[in-house]
């Protein structure tokens, strides 16, 4: 089973003082099982934006702390920036990566946020999925006022916050935490060096679209509606933001795009309905780009959709999947794409070298005939029934392909995607026997009337 991850993606309102950032970032290494992913600061913005991403509990802790350290280094009452602000932990959004449900990573949420108010003395909004009152959704209605405006909110009986205290204080202002899908950052290369051409694209698929004009779509004047407001021709793609631009270093334009609901428009789509819209305008797509990590999902979900391009089976293993989406994307064009660290689950991997399954054949046997008791009978009947189901998927997957069998493609593909769980899920019970039954043997060496 897939351990739960989610990322936070805390704000912090201080980007010029590195002293400060190491000690939120260290609060935040603190806990083990949490990797620190990006640390981005911002000089003009006087914000620091930090990546991190774990199990759900380890998750919450590492927020805290991080928001204890904030609370006590950072004076909102002497902070200035270009970014709209309202507390020293400005923004605090949790974001479901794997094996979790975003209902349940809400109330990690709201968890972390009575944490904040009763741990940290922080005042506390929820917004987004965690938002506890429709009105309270929008980052920017909770926001709106920022630092300066934030006493006179609290005096409004409208504006109690969700968690915390409902009193101003000047130091460390207010926090958002809310729930959010997964953002994740993609750029799609073009084989031009055209800022508007690329822009005409991304202004196609971008949900916003564009303005609607009379006459000539470029200069022509705005249409509006009955009540004088601008109309607007919505673009292709639903939950995605986009622009173009012109990349010096690498001399192309790109459709620079924010994927803010991946369940909504995947990678796989919004690249393809990107190639679809270059190619109306004479513009042909050579490659792509993201920024800053993925989940496995979204790269093994692309995975299959040009395999089902194609009509051949999926039921094939993840490195193959992720190999084939790198390739069929583009994703090496400008630069090697490195799964193990641009891919979430595989940079959070333990690389403990003690895993069975890790072993070779050769090595699996002699550890097995060894003195020790385990591994034993469940981690050695795991490993057979995992070559078992692995030569099912294998039939499943060459059946797939025969020659006269075309029409059924779809259903052997099923068999072998079905194979291919059962060989995960059993290679995973090697190690999980094991490990099972050496916790057993410690639990009996405790002493007598130990709970």
């Amino acid at each position: 089973m897939t351990e739960p991850l989610v990322e936070c993606v805390p704000n912090f309102s201080e980007g010029r003082d590195p002293e400060i950032i190491g000690r939120i970032t260290d609060a935040i290494q603190s806990v083990e099982g949490v990797k620190l992913l990006d640390v981005d600061p911002g000089k003009a913005t006087h914000r620091t934006v930090v990546t991190l991403v774990g199990p759900p509990p380890q998750v919450v802790e590492a927020a805290v702390r991080a928001a204890r350290v904030a609370a006590e280094l950072i004076d909102m009452a002497h902070h200035q920036g270009e970014h709209p602000r309202f507390g020293a932990m400005d923004v605090c959004p949790l974001v479901p990566v794997a094996g979790i449900s975003m209902a349940e990573t809400v109330t990690y949420a709201h968890e972390l946020a009575r944490r904040l108010g009763e741990e940290v003395g922080l005042t506390i909004y929820c917004y987004e999925h965690a938002a506890r009152r429709d009105d309270r959704r929008n980052l920017a209605a909770v926001r709106a006022g920022e630092y300066e405006g934030l006493k006179e909110k609290l005096a409004d009986p409208r504006w109690q916050p969700d968690f915390g205290p409902a009193v101003f204080n000047a130091r460390s202002g207010a926090t958002a935490v809310g729930a959010r899908n997964f953002l994740v950052a993609y750029n799609i290369n073009l084989n031009t060096t055209s800022t508007r051409r690329a822009n005409a694209i991304a202004f196609d698929v971008r949900e916003k679209g564009r303005k609607k004009r009379e006459g000539n779509l470029l200069t022509g004047p705005v249409v509006r509606d009955g009540d004088g407001r601008e109309v607007w021709i919505q673009g292709s793609l639903k939950s995605v933001k986009a622009i173009g631009w012109f990349i010096r270093e690498y001399g192309i334009a790109q459709i620079s795009m924010n994927l803010t609901d991946i369940a909504t428009t995947p990678i796989h789509v919004a690249f393809d309905e990107v190639c679809r819209a270059a190619a109306v305008r004479g513009i042909r797509v050579t490659g792509s780009e993201l920024v800053g990590l993925v989940p496995l999902q979204a790269m093994l979900e692309a995975g299959r959709y040009f395999l089902h391009k194609q009509q051949r089976s999926v039921g094939i293993p993840d490195r193959d999947l992720v190999r084939l989406a790198v390739r069929s994307l583009g994703l090496d064009e400008l630069g090697k794409f490195q799964p193990r660290e641009k891919i979430i689950e595989y940079a959070m991997e333990k690389k403990t070298g003690h895993n069975l399954v890790d072993l070779s054949l050769k090595d699996f046997v002699f550890a097995t005939a060894g003195e020790s008791p385990a591994p034993g009978g469940g981690s050695v009947a795991a490993a057979v029934g995992a070559l078992a189901a692995a030569l099912g998927t294998m039939v499943a997957n060459l059946s797939a392909h025969k020659r006269g069998w075309d029409d059924r493609w779809e259903k052997f593909s099923g068999w072998a995607e079905t194979g291919k769980a059962s060989h995960d899920r059993l290679l995973a019970l090697v190690d999980e026997d094991t490990e099972a039954f050496n916790a057993v043997m410690e639990a009996f060496r405790l002493p007598a009337g130990t709970s």
